[in-house]
């Protein structure tokens, strides 16, 4: 991450580069840098104090430069197979490669001129024959005909992908920034406080997991809370809601944006889970979520994180509308993560065995099945599945919002390579490289340094193996 170091910059500026932030990820304590930089001159000294305990160890103040990256995987467009059908076809044609409807119409476009179509793309059944593609006027021998097919067909299946990797990013993103990514820029810019807010409690939230026994922290912590107090009754409460969708943020708004929040929250709720039960394997253990081979878990951990967090904000504002009795005819539970086999080795060699929410998910029907009416699952039968596992369905999120945590003292990132702790960002960026922790064989050409480094103690994390963690 480069920050710009002088010291004059705008506060439009500065804003700018937090509103580019919600869709990257950034430490917490760059984003506490950049809002005492855009606060600077309006922060009372308490204000002030607790806004540095984090922005001194910001990459700027600090110094240093971390390992990990700071943005989310981006899906790769069609520009190369567009490049590579314009010399092809000798034709130009306005495209947009990042989107994948411009690059399915540009397909269409350049393909009618050998008759092609989208519909029509099995290289067996639908290409043209000699004598048809003498009746369309096509005078192309058969090679150049089907290289000329097949390349429409990686336009397809590219602009297929494209799309569906787009929509796993952005129900990442909404599962740890909420609506966060959504927000118009303009609309961010107009509420310095409340942008300062957004910006850093979804930092918070993109904190990424540490291999632990331990839960995570609550991502609205002692600095999170100073920056919310600076919001006042003409704050942008909507906006702010877009991110925390909690009693004393949802009190702020109307009935109607409440409503419309629900909304938002529910068509999340249905999509996410839509691709849960797509990419489900009926071989997993419910009772355990133990990731077996050939699974893919980072995609299932990040649509579940995305259909909990859409379902935490459907039912915190249902609540808000005191229209939680509607979960007496339909009340869809949690989706568990797929947990990796010596963490979860290690919970149970530590005494804690499964945890009991798992055995809540295994005891009800799949969410995705109550969701498209399927199954039946009321609240009386979450409520009963909650006593038999040991929990407060009201307390534990299950039947009502989460009950409200106690705010978390900052502490400094951790410098993680997959999930395990490392002293130093250069040493972890050597054991990135050579897949330490990863659960593949480590490089050759790496290991011995590698392994000099793991002897010298860097490693901060105390871990029962050298398994790869769940992400």
């Amino acid at each position: 991450m480069k920050f710009r170091k002088d010291r004059d910059r705008s506060c439009r500026e500065i804003l700018l580069e937090l509103y580019d932030s919600l869709d990257r990820r950034y430490r917490p304590e760059d984003v506490a840098d950049l809002v005492l930089q855009a606060l600077e001159g309006n922060l009372s000294r308490r204000e002030r104090v607790v806004l540095q305990r984090a922005a001194r160890h910001s990459s700027r103040n600090a110094a240093w430069f971390s390992s990990m990256s700071t943005d989310y995987a981006r899906p790769v467009g069609g520009a190369r197979q567009v490049t590579a059908a314009t010399r092809l076809f000798e034709r130009s044609v306005e495209v947009d490669p990042d989107d994948p409807r411009s690059l399915l119409e540009f397909a269409t476009t350049i393909g009618s001129a050998i008759r092609w179509a989208p519909d029509r793309t099995d290289f067996l059944a639908d290409r043209l024959n000699r004598e048809s593609r003498d009746a369309a006027g096509i005078e192309l021998s058969k090679r150049q005909y089907n290289r000329r097919f097949r390349t429409l067909r990686r336009l397809a299946a590219k602009a297929d992908t494209l799309g569906v990797e787009q929509d796993k990013r952005r129900l990442l993103m909404l599962g740890v920034t909420g609506f966060g990514a959504d927000i118009p820029r303009e609309r961010f810019l107009a509420d310095v406080d409340a942008a300062c807010y957004v910006a850093y409690y979804t930092a918070r939230r993109k904190l990424r997991r540490e291999f632990t026994l331990s839960g995570r922290d609550n991502p609205f912590d002692e600095i999170a809370s100073v920056l919310l107090d600076r919001c006042t009754d003409s704050s942008d409460w909507w906006m702010i809601a877009q991110v925390r969708a909690t009693p004393d943020v949802l009190e702020r708004l109307t009935e109607e944006e409440r409503g419309r929040l629900l909304g938002q929250w529910s068509a999340v709720m249905r999509h996410s889970a839509g691709m849960l039960r797509d990419r489900w394997n009926p071989g997993t253990d419910r009772i355990s979520m133990i990731v077996r081979p050939g699974d893919d878990s980072t995609t299932w951990n990040n649509l579940a994180v995305a259909y909990n967090a859409a379902r935490a904000g459907w039912l915190a504002c249902l609540a808000s509308l005191d229209a939680l009795d509607l979960l007496d005819v339909a009340c869809p539970g949690k989706v568990m993560r797929l947990m990796a086999a010596d963490l979860a080795a290690w919970h149970h060699s530590a005494g804690d065995g499964v945890d009991p929410n798992t055995a809540v998910w295994a005891a009800l029907p799949p969410p995705w099945e109550v969701l498209d009416g399927s199954s039946a699952c009321t609240r009386a039968d979450v409520e009963a599945a909650c006593r038999t596992a040991g929990l407060d369905p009201e307390g534990s999120g299950w039947t009502a919002p989460a009950a409200r945590r106690v705010v978390a003292v900052f502490r400094p990132t951790p410098e993680l390579v997959h999930g395990v702790s490392i002293a130093d960002p250069v040493w972890a960026s050597l054991l990135r490289r050579a897949g330490v922790f990863s659960g593949k064989h480590v490089k050759p050409e790496l290991a011995a340094d590698a392994g000099h480094g793991l002897a010298s103690g860097i490693v901060v994390s105390e871990l029962p193996t050298t398994g790869r963690p769940t992400e």
